[in-house]
């Protein structure tokens, strides 16, 4: 069993170690997984350690000095109560901090003003100069000390708690720190006293300049600024989740005892009618039941492009409904929905540690109690080399207050946080962190094809006719065919017949023979349509056709002959047709130096056409899907780190075995429940960005562990007085508390840099497909004939995917016109085995509610 817990008091790497530690004492636990970030602590339960409940954890965080509460699993994620936790959550901590951080500084810069005006020549009130002064100047100093004090008392209760149980964190050496320079100021007071008793005004004046109380205060004062910075900055890098969970609406219109209404999204159950206007957000999961509409699902997958809708399509959660009114069936409500499992995969992600976080882990152990050390060998030497007792203790403070590893201990986590949530926001979810950076070191690549590299759909690619005049014929008599079959072939080809709206004679006996063709009579004539034996077994000859068919045989498509009584019209090829980005998407990835291969069952042949298309380096055809597995084992035992992208049940084993496993968004359960990454858009050009969004994470995290590690490399040296003999050079516990907040601010600001990390290929995909679609013959319909005209109409008014969907149908209901419709380019391409006028063209768009502003020969 999988348990979550709120923490409360964490500030560093140490903190984390700390509660880590303590919690995986509990025997029977399987895994325990603290977050700095998120401050969150994640336990797995075994089912045979039931008296292991939320009591025993939590008791074991409070022995660490912490407190922590139990997240309720039965919680939707994206839940209003779940997003109120969220808002109210950061809120209320911030808020804490602000009021803390206003009474800081409000006592702490009158304190410094005090503190240091003598020696800046500020004007002071004559009460506080001169040496017959100096008992009330000291005085002053210690009661405006004490609010700050009191304020930031949390450092003190949570650092010498974990001071005594020999666990030093970051709270440690700030407690340490500012109590060394208050003791300090309270010793000087007394010595002040002890001046002024027996009239000695000198020792008075040199205990009154050198009384840090005002270290003491500002070193809590800054660190408090520090946090405050820090907090506001960590609001950032969660935006991602808090954005995803804002899309889900908090009420649902459904159809209950045949009304209309309108309850929380809590209360809508699996099978519930739902009902969504233009404009509205569905509030779950489902199938469409009536209505039209184009849908934006870009919030989930990242598409730009709104995707249309119809009866027996399903719809995701958070999708916005724009342009007519959805009626649907409700299969996954609460926690099961496809926007909670992505908030939850994100969340999960942010709680992982990467490897390269271990390093931090190792560090922060030993880390606190060498610095501890240092601090007590500086102050010693120094002692021990005749300085004053005040100048050796503000060395050893110094130490003490600028070594706080949080910067050390935000590194990583900060980085996942932001790179996962950027990720999540373009349809790339990640589930650990482990994955996220294996991802940066992947060579090889390996593709399953269909559903990957392929639509995994049969489509028509080729029309054929044996004249150009006959185009309009063989269409009509393959559809009154096809459409009584219910082959998966002839799905393909009724599916794109129908798109054209041509009229469709009634067939008379029909019969179908297996593995062959079909057979029927339209009026007085016999038709047939199948393969080249079912042609030769009725004496039809297609000779003329033979060539081409070879050829598209050639290319791993399937050739349907076509023939009215005793004349063959022509042939109609099917393939499952390569995705339009396939290719420059392996191009890209080949271009960064990995090596793509693909893996399929289909026979050598048909692999190899799809190969030549896609640009593969490398084909395995003829595979069982146990031998997937056994192939990405034999490249690993190559020494290669292999990425496995496929979406069917079958790639489950290659793809757990893979050391990245990428599942295509709409593959199946088993395959995305298999999988580290899952890629909502079902475009290889997002493994080309999950890729490139690793090596942009890992590279932040260096860059964080090196600031973090050089800026303590440096800056202890510099703060226990090593550069004092030499060049005079000192830092004074205030400097000291400003820098050290000051990196820990710097980390988390260089991972929120990772927002901006851009998904180049979005861009350059229209571009792309576009391309495809005029050159690829697996991806656009080539008509062949005599006398083929091409034009351009550039069209205005297009809005979605409901528009270019109207225009397309529009002029393909145009005989012998095939169109493609571009909505980004605002555009359609249209070709024709005839010459049609311009005035024709701009007459159909225009019939159809748009308004054409160019036509031209292409």
């Amino acid at each position: 069993m999988h348990k979550e817990y709120d923490v409360t008091g964490m500030t560093c790497s140490s903190c984390v170690l700390h509660v880590q530690k303590r919690v995986e004492k509990i025997p029977g636990l399987e895994h325990v997984s603290v977050n700095l970030m998120t401050h969150t602590l994640a336990v797995d339960i075994p089912a045979e350690t039931p008296d292991i409940d939320d009591d025993t954890i939590i008791q074991a965080v409070q022995q660490a000095g912490y407190d922590a509460t139990a997240r309720a699993n039965e919680q939707s994620a994206a839940s209003s109560s779940e997003r109120h936790r969220y808002n109210e959550q950061g809120k209320k901590e911030l808020a804490g901090m602000r009021k803390r951080l206003i009474v800081s500084f409000s006592f702490s810069i009158p304190l410094v003003y005090l503190a240091m005006g003598h020696m800046l020549n500020w004007p002071l009130p004559q009460v506080f100069i001169g040496s017959s002064h100096t008992m009330t100047f000291a005085l002053t100093q210690f009661l405006l000390t004490i609010p700050v004090f009191i304020v930031n008392a949390k450092y003190f209760k949570s650092g010498f708690t974990a001071l005594a149980k020999r666990s030093p964190t970051m709270d440690s050496l700030i407690a340490l720190g500012s109590s060394a320079a208050l003791v300090y100021g309270i010793f000087a007071m007394y010595m002040i006293g002890a001046g002024l008793g027996i009239g000695d005004t000198a020792r008075a004046m040199h205990y009154a300049m050198d009384l840090y109380f005002e270290s003491a205060a500002m070193i809590l004062s800054l660190v408090l600024l520090g946090k405050y910075l820090e907090a506001k900055a960590k609001g950032k890098t969660s935006e991602a989740v808090a954005k995803l969970m804002d899309l889900s609406p908090e009420t649902a219109v459904v159809i209950r005892e045949d009304q209309e209404r309108e309850i929380p999204v809590s209360q809508v159950l699996v099978g519930d009618t739902v009902v969504v206007k233009p404009g509205g957000r569905l509030p779950v999961d489902g199938v469409v039941v009536s209505g039209v509409s184009a849908v934006d699902e870009a919030a989930l997958t990242g598409e730009s492009l709104p995707v249309e809708k119809q009866p027996g399509d399903h719809v995701l959660s958070a999708s916005m409904n724009t342009t007519g009114r959805l009626v649907y069936r409700a299969d996954r409500v609460g926690n099961d929905t496809t926007l909670a499992q992505i908030i939850k995969l994100v969340e999960d992600a942010s709680a992982t540690k990467a490897p390269i976080a271990r390093l931090a882990d190792k560090i922060s152990a030993v880390f606190v109690p060498i610095v501890i050390a240092i601090a007590l060998v500086s102050t010693g030497i120094w002692l021990a080399a005749g300085l004053p007792i005040e100048t050796a203790l503000a060395f050893g403070i110094a130490v003490l207050v600028i070594s706080c590893p949080c910067a050390l201990g935000l590194a990583t986590p900060a980085a996942i946080m932001v790179g996962t949530g950027r990720g999540a926001e373009h349809g790339i979810l990640i589930r650990n962190a482990h994955a996220l950076e294996t991802a940066q070191s992947v060579d090889t690549v390996v593709l399953d094809k269909t559903g990957t590299i392929t639509e995994g759909k049969p489509q028509v690619t080729d029309v054929i006719p044996v004249d150009a005049s006959l185009v309009s014929q063989l269409l009509q008599i393959a559809g009154a065919l096809e459409r009584l079959s219910e082959h998966p072939l002839s799905e393909a080809i009724s599916a794109y017949i129908g798109a054209r709206e041509l009229h469709l004679e009634s067939v008379e006996d029909f019969s179908a023979v297996p593995g062959k063709g079909l057979q029927g009579t339209i009026g007085s004539e016999t038709v047939y349509g199948g393969n080249a034996s079912f042609m030769h077994e009725h004496n039809l000859s297609i000779t003329a056709l033979q060539l081409e068919a070879d050829r598209l045989a050639g290319e791993g498509k399937t050739p349907l002959f076509f023939a009215r009584g005793q004349h063959v019209l022509g042939v109609i090829a099917v393939a499952d047709v390569v995705k339009k980005t396939s290719a420059s998407a392996v191009k890209r990835l080949q271009d960064d130096g990995l090596e793509v291969i693909m893996l399929t069952g289909d026979n050598e042949k048909t692999a190899q056409a799809i190969a030549h298309r896609s640009g593969v380096d490398r084909v395995y055809a003829s595979v069982l899907p146990d031998g997937k597995e056994a192939i990405v084992r034999s490249l690993q035992e190559e020494g290669k780190i292999v990425a496995m992208v496929g979406d069917g049940i079958n790639d489950a084993p290659a793809l757990m075995r893979a050391d990245v496993g990428m599942a295509i968004g709409n593959g199946t359960d088993i395959a995305l429940e298999s999988a580290d990454m899952i890629l909502m858009q079902s475009n290889l050009h997002q493994v080309v960005a999950a890729i490139s969004l690793s090596k942009a994470t890992l590279k932040n995290i260096k860059q964080n562990l090196f600031w973090a590690l050089i800026y303590n490399t440096l800056g202890i040296p510099l703060a226990a007085g090593v550069f004092y003999p030499f060049f005079g050079w000192t830092l004074s516990p205030m400097v000291a508390a400003a820098a050290m907040s000051l990196s820990s601010l710097f980390v988390v600001t260089n991972a929120l840099r990772l927002k901006r990390f851009s998904f180049a290929y979005e861009q350059s995909i229209q571009n792309e497909s576009q391309n495809n679609l005029e050159k690829s013959p697996l991806v656009q319909t080539n008509i062949q004939g005599d006398g083929t005209m091409t034009k351009k109409v550039m069209i205005d008014g297009m809005t979605c995917m409901h528009c270019r969907q109207r225009v397309e149908q529009a002029l393909n209901s145009i005989d012998h016109v095939q169109a493609t419709v571009d909505l980004e380019k605002k555009q359609a391409v249209v070709r024709s085995s005839e010459v049609i006028s311009n005035e024709k063209l701009i007459q159909v768009v225009t019939d159809a509610g748009y308004s054409v502003s160019l036509v031209e020969e292409m």
